[in-house]
C-alpha cells in the first residue's frame, strides 16, 4: 500500500490527513537533550550520523506521525560552499559574510560541497533503514534567498535587511550568489533523494520579505530552477515549498515552480488557503505553532477547522511554522488524538 504522505502528494484526498510537524525532532523532547548533550554540541549533533538519525527518529517512535524529516540545518550548505559556520549557544548561527565580490570569490565551486555533505547523506541512509515502512522520509533544504540572507548578514536578522541591502547596490553580485545557491542546492538534494529521501522540501523562511519583482526574482525562479531539475532526474520524487508569509504570492505559487505541494504558514486563514491554494493541488499547514505550547479546548478546536477547511482535497497537516522548545509533548499527543480520533 503506498504511504499516505505520498499518496496525498499525487493529488489523492485522504481521511485522516497524514501528519507531521516542522521541527518535530528538537528541544522539546526530553530524549532529544539527552542526545544533544551527548553529541556536545548542535553541530556536533548534525555532523554524527548515528546521533542525527536517533534524533529523526525519536519523535516516530514517540508519536507515530507519518513522516520522519531527516535532522539537519539549512545552513550545512553554506559550510559546504566554503562559509566559515558556527553556532553561538542561546542565540543561533554565526556565518562569515559576503559582502562583496572578494568574499564571494573564495566560496567554494558546486563540485565540491559534497565531501561536507556527506554525514547528512549517511544520516538519510541509516534513518531509512530504521523507519517503519509506512513512514515517508523527507529530506530538505533552504531555498536560495533565505540561505543568502544569513550568508550576506553573517546570521538570522529581524528584517533581512543586510540582503536587501546588498541586493540593491550590486543585483549582479547577489543573483551570481543566489545562482550558486541553486546550483548547490540541485545537487545536495538530488544526493539525499539518492540517499533514501521520498520528499524533499525547500524551505524559504524569509519569503516573506520579497515584494514584486524582487519575490519573481529570488523566491520565484531560483525555486522553479531548483524543481525543474530536481524532477529531471527524480521525476517520481515530489518536492514541497515552503514559502513562509508569501500571503496573497501564496496563490498560483505551485503552478509557477512546479511545486507539488504548498506548505502554508499560520499567517493566512486556511479557508482563504482551500478556495485560493489548494484549487492548485495538495496543501500542507497550517495551524499555529504556539498551540502546542498553551494545548487545551483552543488545540482541539483550531485543529478541527484546518483539518475541515482542506477536507475536500489533498491535504497534509502540519504547523504554520516550527515546533518551538516550549513546546509540551502532552499537547502533540492531544493533536494526533483530534486528528485521528
Amino acid at each position: 500500500m503506498t504511504k499516505s504522505i505520498l499518496r496525498v502528494l499525487k493529488g489523492e484526498r485522504v481521511d485522516p490527513p497524514p501528519v507531521w510537524l516542522m521541527r518535530q525532532a528538537g528541544r522539546y523532547l526530553p530524549e532529544y537533550r539527552e542526545t544533544r548533550a551527548q553529541a556536545g554540541s548542535f553541530l556536533e549533533l548534525c555532523d554524527n550520523p548515528a546521533l542525527a538519525a536517533e534524533v529523526t527518529l525519536q519523535p516516530i517512535r514517540r508519536f507515530g506521525f507519518d513522516a520522519a524529516i531527516i535532522f539537519a540545518d539549512i545552513l550545512l550548505i553554506c559550510r559546504a560552499l566554503g562559509a566559515e559556520l558556527w553556532f553561538v549557544e542561546g542565540e543561533g548561527p554565526r556565518l562569515s559574510t559576503i559582502t562583496n565580490d572578494a568574499d564571494f570569490a573564495k566560496l567554494n565551486g558546486v563540485g565540491d560541497i559534497h565531501q561536507a555533505l556527506a554525514p547528512v547523506y549517511e544520516t538519510l541512509r541509516l534513518v531509512k533503514a530504521e523507519l517503519p515502512e509506512e513512514v515517508t522520509l523527507i529530506g530538505f533544504a533552504g531555498s536560495p534567498w533565505t540561505v543568502a540572507t544569513y550568508m550576506i548578514a553573517g546570521r538570522g536578522t529581524p528584517d533581512q535587511a543586510p540582503a536587501h541591502r546588498l541586493k540593491g547596490e550590486n543585483r549582479d553580485l547577489f543573483q551570481r550568489l543566489i545562482d550558486l545557491i541553486a546550483n548547490a542546492t540541485i545537487e545536495y538534494l538530488s544526493r539525499q533523494i539518492e540517499a533514501g529521501a521520498e520528499v524533499v522540501k525547500l524551505f524559504d523562511s524569509w519569503a516573506g520579505s520579497l515584494e514584486g519583482q524582487d519575490f519573481d526574482d529570488f523566491c520565484i525562479a531560483p525555486t522553479a530552477k531548483i524543481i525543474g531539475a530536481l524532477k529531471e532526474r527524480h521525476p517520481k520524487v515530489p518536492v514541497i515549498a515552503f514559502p513562509r508569509e508569501a500571503k496573497s504570492r501564496y496563490e498560483g505559487f505551485a503552478r509557477e515552480t512546479g511545486a507539488d505541494c504548498v506548505a502554508i504558514d499560520n499567517s493566512v486563514a486556511p479557508e482563504w488557503a482551500a478556495e485560493t491554494v489548494q484549487s492548485d493541488g495538495p496543501v500542507q499547514g497550517n495551524l499555529d505553532p504556539k498551540l502546542m505550547v498553551t494545548g487545551g479546548d483552543e488545540l482541539v478546536q483550531a485543529a478541527k477547522k484546518v483539518v475541515q477547511a482542506f477536507s475536500m482535497g489533498p491535504h497534509i497537516f502540519n504547523l504554520g511554522h516550527g515546533i518551538t522548545p516550549d513546546a509540551d509533548p502532552a499537547n502533540l499527543e492531544l493533536l494526533l488524538k483530534t486528528i485521528r480520533g
